[in-house]
């Protein structure tokens, strides 16, 4: 009874959870399934983590460097962890280990625009080996990435935040409660954004 009250209700304010985002239709899964992004805080399975977003706010058209988090249904990527960091978690999605040569190209103009890279032979790429704690772990979320679409966005990510301050347009919350999440979520999970 209470998840079909709670159905009845998801389904009478879609309008207000989600004011920018088409969905002709919703179902069950999308409300036990699926990451949600609403009112800078991540809702899953019954957490609530507070979270940090782009800083131009969540936006239907993102581009190329205009700090906006891209408004969505995205799928996840892989799951990236430094092991010098932070000890190997038991997650049910694909893992790599983040090496001090990898980078993500976010040139447009490259052939390898939005893809994981080697910085040794693409310069122009977002260090993925970091100095800061942000990407000691990371989830990739898969926006713009089928097709790539030249100058519409890239290195969109979930990854941590010990402050919440806004980001160039990913997703950021704090370790502890990234760890949590990880544990939980799997190559079917979606992040509504």
């Amino acid at each position: 009874m209470y998840l079909e009250n709670s159905f009845i209700s998801f389904r009478i304010s879609k309008k207000i959870l989600f004011p920018k985002i088409d969905i002709v239709e919703l179902d069950i899964a999308i409300i036990l399934m699926n990451i949600i992004i609403k009112k800078r805080f991540l809702l899953y399975k019954g957490y609530k983590f507070k979270c940090s977003i782009g800083k131009s706010g969540i936006k239907k058209n993102k581009r190329e460097g205009d700090k906006a988090t891209p408004q969505g249904i995205f799928s996840l990527g892989k799951f990236y962890y430094r092991p010098d960091r932070i000890k190997k978690v038991k997650v049910n999605l694909s893992c790599k280990k983040i090496k001090k040569n990898m980078g993500w190209c976010n040139d447009s103009r490259n052939i390898k625009y939005n893809k994981e890279v080697n910085r040794n032979k693409i310069k122009n790429s977002e260090k993925l080996f970091r100095k800061d704690y942000k990407y000691n772990v990371f989830i990739v979320i898969n926006y713009n990435s089928k097709p790539i679409i030249k100058n519409k966005g890239s290195a969109i990510f979930l990854h941590l935040t010990k402050n919440y301050e806004p980001t160039s347009g990913c997703i950021a919350v704090k370790e502890n409660d990234f760890l949590k999440l990880v544990k939980i979520i799997n190559n079917k999970t979606k992040i509504i954004i």
